[in-house]
């Protein structure tokens, strides 16, 4: 799997968990522009480390455990 689609899976898991039922409401939890709109819709390839910082706190989550999740395991290089 590539790290674009891990990313993307591991929101939509978070979003499930914590009941949240759109990218929108993360967006404004996290306080981010529409950079999260953007890549879960794969117009962005990848995001930076501050703004997953801030989807963790929308998640209430350490930056850690947004990637100690068995779905990053088998991550691959993604090529350009």
């Amino acid at each position: 799997m590539q790290l674009s689609d891990a990313m993307r899976c591991r929101i939509k898991n978070l979003m499930k968990e914590n009941d949240i039922k759109s990218i929108n409401a993360v967006t404004n939890l996290a306080g981010i522009s529409n950079t999260l709109h953007d890549f879960m819709q794969g117009k962005v390839d990848l995001l930076k480390v501050d703004t997953i910082l801030h989807i963790c706190e929308a998640f209430n989550i350490q930056l850690y455990q947004f990637f100690y999740d068995p779905i990053f395991d088998d991550v691959q290089y993604e090529k350009k």
